[in-house]
């Protein structure tokens, strides 16, 4: 009986579809997304972009920090956040596709979040970080986030994380629920910019910036699983421009109409037949202006984006 050769399955070269683009910045903070209406990945997890700096870019004028940490922001819904302390200075971006794909490379958007700015507060925000590691609350630990000029913060859900007034803005947090609800039945979501949302996280991971001492302008939370047809999700925040918002239904996305950045917010899950009534669902916009929003604070100053 002949046999029938087979070919070989290992130490493989697969040529993809790729490109590369050199795009050159001015100084200041920016972010990289995907355009809308862009197709889903395959199952090889293509197409795709990664975000890097480009080969000579000097050490230290460029950092790039994604949501993956090797700066892949796959083909949908992914961002990257990019800092150029001294400009211009060059990043490069590459697509990758399947090896026949017959469709467009995917297309990326950008949008300046800040001006220039100096290095300074990315080095004191990991000084921080490193110095003094996250303090246990009281309570049960179930939020943790990292704050302006305080480091590692942790707090229990029902009680205030960061402290409203302080003008201290959160750079990202994590949400995992001990006691209410199973942590895999939470999932949130940052606000980056106007109408710019990070992916969703699932409960226990951290969602925010990393080492960039960059804001986050607010939050949406929401349930899901068995936990979705028993609890409800009620958030309140506080910005640094005095803004109050809340407390709404935090399905949908809480910010400030100034995108000023965010600097404490209240989570609490209640039970559904809990005695008090559950928020109307409403957009947040409409419902923090009909009751929640305060005036500024006119003897507090402005927190800028260089602190």
């Amino acid at each position: 009986m002949s046999k029938t050769a087979e070919a070989p399955t290992q130490n493989r070269v697969i040529d993809l579809k790729a490109g590369a683009h050199m795009m050159v910045l001015d100084a200041g903070i920016f972010c990289i997304f995907h355009a809308a209406g862009q197709p889903a990945p395959g199952p090889a997890g293509l197409p795709g972009v990664r975000i890097s700096r480009a080969p000579g870019t000097p050490a230290g004028i460029v950092t790039v920090s994604t949501f993956e940490e090797d700066g892949w922001i796959g083909a949908s819904n992914g961002a990257a956040l990019v800092r150029v302390t001294r400009g211009p200075a060059a990043v490069l971006v590459t697509t990758y596709q399947e090896p026949n794909s017959q469709a467009e490379a995917p297309k990326i958007q950008v949008a300046q979040l800040a001006g220039p700015t100096s290095t300074a507060p990315a080095a004191v925000a990991v000084a921080e970080s490193a110095a003094a590691p996250a303090p246990a609350a009281a309570g049960v630990a179930e939020i943790s986030a990292h704050v302006q000029r305080q480091g590692d913060v942790a707090a229990p859900i029902g009680e205030w994380m960061g402290t409203p007034g302080s003008q201290a803005w959160i750079e990202g947090f994590a949400i995992a629920p001990k006691t209410s609800i199973p942590t895999s039945d939470i999932e949130y979501q940052a606000v980056l910019g106007k109408g710019w949302l990070s992916p969703w996280s699932e409960g226990g991971q951290y969602c925010g910036s990393r080492g960039m001492a960059l804001p986050i302008l607010g939050l949406r939370v929401r349930l899901k699983g068995e936990s979705a047809q028993t609890h409800h999700v009620r958030l309140s925040s506080t910005f640094t421009d005095g803004t109050r918002l809340g407390p709404v239904d935090g399905t949908d996305a809480l910010e400030a109409d100034s995108l000023a950045p965010l600097e404490a917010f209240l989570l609490e899950i209640i039970p559904n037949d809990a005695a008090e009534e559950a928020p109307v669902k409403a957009p947040a916009k409409a419902a923090a202006s009909k009751a929640t929003k305060t005036t500024k604070a006119p003897a507090k100053r402005k927190a800028s984006s260089a602190d």
